[in-house]
């Protein structure tokens, strides 16, 4: 008696698993449709920019708004404001609120419920409501036209979200590191640097992305605190191009200096990626 061996199915994707790409593609295309734009004007000569009918991909390639944006206007310098003072930001956002967010989440504090409260009040504030109350205190310790203008508020917007995140983090932590450390001797500043620190750096890394970005990113405050031109930040430099002439809008120069003021962020994204996609998703299922 022989055996036949039929031919193996075809491993041929079901409809539904084409229709979820098409959809994911379609969504890629829409989110990225904007930051390709920019960077197709920022490429395009004058000529192509006010053509009509819109010319939408270049026909001669062109780098001379990059060259003119950096020509006219001290734009490095304003990329290195923006840098300074979104990482010294930053650093205080993780400096004070890793202390902060672990004696939440450790210790048992009286009225600790009423405390976190006011931290994810805090959180959802909306801070152009704190514009006015922020430039009396400007004005009254002298603060204008420095760069503690914008790092002290900027620490302040950030660091709630900062002891959220982080506190969150901590609380995920087993104990027994903890009691393992405090029998080698270990006291909480060394146990909090040495052993938890390392543990939560995919948390300490995304809360600081997001921290840097936000402070980065920020508008209203840096245009009215910082009127010296040459400690403008990113955002206020790129609202106050203006053209060669009094009525003229100078597209591809802002498009250029969208696509220079956003590859910082992107490269910063690129190189922690992965951290990033490890401090959102720890945590999300039980081992």
């Amino acid at each position: 008696m022989t055996l036949v061996q039929k031919d193996a199915p075809l491993d041929v994707a079901p409809p539904r698993r084409w229709g979820l790409a098409v959809a994911v593609g379609l969504l890629v295309i829409f989110s990225l449709a904007p930051i390709l734009w920019q960077v197709l004007t920022s490429l395009k000569t004058n000529a192509d920019i006010a053509a009509v009918p819109n010319v939408y991909f270049p026909r001669q390639l062109t780098l001379e708004h990059y060259i003119e944006l950096f020509r006219r206007r001290p734009f490095l310098r304003y990329m290195l404001n923006s840098a300074f003072v979104a990482s010294v930001s930053t650093l205080l956002c993780l400096l004070i609120g890793t202390p902060a967010a672990y004696v939440l989440a450790r210790l048992r504090l009286p009225g600790e419920r009423f405390i976190l409260a006011g931290v994810l009040i805090v959180t959802l504030f909306p801070y152009i409501l704190l514009f006015l109350g922020l430039l009396e205190l400007v004005r009254a310790f002298g603060l204008a036209n420095t760069y503690l203008a914008l790092i002290v508020p900027y620490t302040a917007m950030n660091l709630p979200l900062t002891i959220l995140v982080m506190r969150s983090f901590f609380q995920r932590l087993p104990r027994d590191l903890e009691d393992s450390a405090k029998i080698d001797g270990y006291n909480t500043g060394q146990m909090l640097w040495q052993i938890l620190l390392p543990l939560t750096l995919p948390a300490l890394v995304t809360t600081g992305i997001l921290a840097f970005i936000a402070a980065w990113n920020e508008f209203i405050f840096a245009l009215t605190f910082i009127t010296r031109e040459s400690m403008k930040t990113v955002p206020v430099a790129v609202a106050q191009l203006s053209g060669t002439a009094v009525f003229e809008i100078p597209y591809g120069a802002l498009a250029a200096a969208t696509v220079v003021g956003t590859l910082p962020l992107v490269i910063l994204v690129l190189l922690f990626q992965r951290r990033i996609v490890q401090g959102l998703t720890a945590g999300a299922v039980k081992g």
